[in-house]
């Protein structure tokens, strides 16, 4: 029970149902039920008649039963056999009561006259009429009557008003309170928050979001020296890289208010709800100053407003909530005391107005972790799995470049998934190492058919691309070849790209070179060419039209790049250069690819005999590693650039050891000398007959 209280407590800002919303219901079936199944008789005759044929129908035996009202009112119910008298045919079938109603002059007089009626029947031999006396309905029933429709619009009304403010999040207060900001406030005194410490690599951010923790915890330190805080930052990287992970963190450190929203949350389908969001979000934070604002996926509202009207005037509701976003941010209100935090991958799209200093003053990149990050990344992530005492954290780290902290994350979790489905009492770097592929790969497809011919085009393919890329030294290093599907594809090539801060033309010429590889093999070995060259020829077309319309590599068109970082330019519509321009990219492109596809296969004719052997243990194994390339075709004779980060880093650690090694008898003295006064500051007497001596 304590446990599924601090889950209930967990969830911020959800609308909570009263205990008493069933009454509602019931009320409202009971409402219907009065009103179309009224109880005890209230329902009048279906039809009216005088008191004359009231009488007469009396005289003819027709009425069976009489019930006498205080109002000078009766009712009265036709035998059965009789109906044919008092109704038309029409109207016998609507009332299949029977009943008749009609206005007596009194009811003293009606009693004498039926007692004179009952008695002539008596002396006939007839059965008396059956007389019942009873009050009238007031007039509070005839107005609850009139009353009870509109009295179930209103409560249908409010009932429809609660389920939308439910289903839209807009919590109590139904449609009235749509324009209020829907933000989770994260409270201080959360025991499961996230914290820096939970926060692994990072370093650059961390420290510049640490620096705003600090700022409200302290803002004396910063104010005496005349300095101000950002108003906003605004975090920048590629998804997955933890940028709401930051935003957790400064949640968890900062005591002060968090105020959490989407970029999204803030635009609806109703006009002026968006700019009504931003008001109300601003508000309570100022209330509750010094806050901090974090707005995920700013993206969603803060696009560059006049972009993409193509159809005339663009969204209107969306560039309002930016205005009102913009106004809160940096207008003539007073905004001390908030500091707004938001996150995006799409800075580019972002309005000029937004970025610009005194909104956003600063923009922290959260980039693609390296090599030691991600051995950190590792670290917190491995925590709760139980490893094999041999898994080696460093080649995890090796094995994983260009992957986010989600990806780590994603990789930790399948390697577990996959360690208990084969039944294994500990995760191994086997079980590391198929997760990897799973995720890069795909789901290996071993039940696919394929024929002797496709196997064995593919396994050329396969070899001409781990050919090339072993005997290139800018080339990848290879890490396993399998000509097992996986996904949509045949075959697949694993690689270790090499993270270089640079990279110059000969990377560039070398990658493209391997990557035409097993089209070069399939035209060399097998004198034909298949589809499965597809995704290769895509990557080195576009890597080529980089070199040249981009990074200024090709001969005829030298350092000149028609890059926009502006997005201004729709490339689809309009270009940066001219149509004889555009020609000399194009002819620029194939001449690299086809010099790069002379190049690959060369290679594979120099090395035929190598290459052979390497499509031939595919073959026969379907998976080679590189163990298997460097046994057929030599060690490479280039350092990996991944072993030269591993080995500075470890440089580095070992030379912070020492320097903490060195500092760690200066801080074990201090106290000693301490304790040492103190004991002779306790004598003073001895201490005095000492001195002479």
């Amino acid at each position: 029970m304590p446990e599924q209280q601090k889950k209930k407590s967990n969830q911020p800002n959800q609308p909570k149902r009263s205990r008493w919303s069933w009454l509602y219901y019931v009320v409202m079936i009971g409402l219907l039920f009065f009103f179309f199944f009224p109880f005890g008789d209230t329902q009048h005759a279906d039809k009216n008649l005088s008191y004359t044929k009231f009488t007469a129908y009396i005289e003819n035996d027709a009425i069976a039963s009489i019930t006498v009202y205080d109002d000078n009112t009766a009712k009265a119910k036709i035998r059965p056999e009789k109906y044919a008298i008092v109704f038309s045919n029409q109207e016998a079938g609507e009332n299949a009561k029977g009943e008749l109603s009609m206005q007596i002059p009194t009811v003293e007089e009606f009693a004498k006259y039926i007692d004179n009626v009952n008695v002539k029947r008596k002396e006939q031999g007839k059965p008396a009429i059956d007389v019942s006396y009873a009050k009238s309905r007031g007039d509070w029933y005839l107005i609850l009557i009139n009353l009870l429709p509109i009295l179930l619009i209103v409560l249908f009304f409010v009932w429809m008003s609660r389920g939308m403010a439910n289903a839209s999040g807009g919590g109590p207060g139904g449609i009235f309170n749509v324009g209020k900001a829907k933000a989770q406030v994260f409270d201080k005194d959360k025991k499961d928050k996230v914290t820096f410490k939970d926060v692994a690599g990072l370093a650059g951010a961390k420290q510049e979001v640490e620096e705003i923790v600090s700022f409200l915890k302290n803002p004396t330190k910063y104010t005496n020296l005349g300095g101000k805080i950002p108003k906003g930052v605004l975090l920048v990287g590629p998804p997955g890289t933890g940028k709401t992970l930051l935003a957790k963190a400064v949640a968890g450190e900062a005591n002060v208010p968090f105020f959490s929203m989407s970029g999204s949350d803030f635009v609806e389908m109703f006009v002026g709800v968006g700019a009504s969001r931003v008001r109300d979000l601003f508000r309570q934070a100022k209330e509750k100053a010094p806050a901090i604002i974090f707005i995920d996926e700013i993206d969603a509202v803060g696009r560059a407003r006049g972009k993409n009207n193509m159809m005339g005037g663009g969204n209107d509701e969306r560039e309002s909530t930016l205005n009102q976003l913009l106004t809160e941010m940096d207008g003539f209100g007073s905004n001390s005391g908030v500091i707004i935090l938001a996150a995006t991958n799409r800075a580019d799209v972002l309005d000029a107005a937004l970025l610009r200093a005194g909104r956003f003053d600063r923009q922290i990149h959260v980039e693609l972790p390296d090599l030691q990050e991600r051995k950190e990344i590792f670290g917190v992530h491995l925590a709760p799995i139980k490893i094999d005492n041999n898994l080696d954290i460093n080649f995890l780290a090796k094995q994983t470049p260009g992957f986010s902290g989600a990806d780590i994350a994603n990789v930790c979790n399948e390697a577990a998934l996959i360690a208990a489905r084969n039944d294994h009492k500990k995760v191994s770097k086997q079980d590391f190492m198929d997760a990897v592929d799973r995720i890069i790969g795909g789901l290996e497809r071993k039940n696919k058919i394929m024929t002797e011919e496709e196997k064995r085009s593919v396994a050329y393919h396969e070899a001409g691309h781990a050919t090339i890329s072993w005997l290139l030294r800018w080339g990848n290093p290879l890490v396993k070849v399998t000509i097992v599907p996986r996904g949509v594809a045949l075959g697949a090539a694993w690689y270790l790209p090499e993270e270089r801060q640079l990279t110059n033309k000969d990377h560039i010429m070398d990658n493209l070179c391997s990557l035409l590889g097993g089209r070069a093999a399939e035209e060399v070995f097998l004198h034909q060419t298949s589809t499965g060259a597809l995704n290769d020829l895509e990557r080195a077309t576009k890597q080529a039209y980089a070199m040249v319309a981009y990074y200024g590599m090709s001969d005829k068109l030298k350092n000149l790049s028609y890059y926009d970082s502006t997005g201004r330019y729709d490339m689809g519509i309009t270009k940066p250069y001219s149509e004889k321009t555009a020609e000399v990219i194009d002819s620029e492109t194939s001449a690299i690819i086809a010099e790069q596809m002379a190049r690959a296969k060369k290679i594979l004719q120099e090395n035929a005999e190598g290459h052979n052997k390497l499509a031939e243990m595919l073959i026969e194994k379907e998976v080679i590693t590189s163990d298997d390339v460097e046994a057929i075709l030599g060690p490479r004779p280039w350092a990996s650039r991944t072993d030269e980060i591993i080995a500075a880093n470890d440089a580095l650690q070992a030379e912070n050891e020492k320097v903490k090694e060195t500092e760690k008898p200066k801080k074990k003295r201090a106290p000693r000398k301490k304790k040492e006064e103190v004991v002779v500051l306790e004598k003073p007497s001895e201490q005095t007959n000492s001195t002479p001596l």
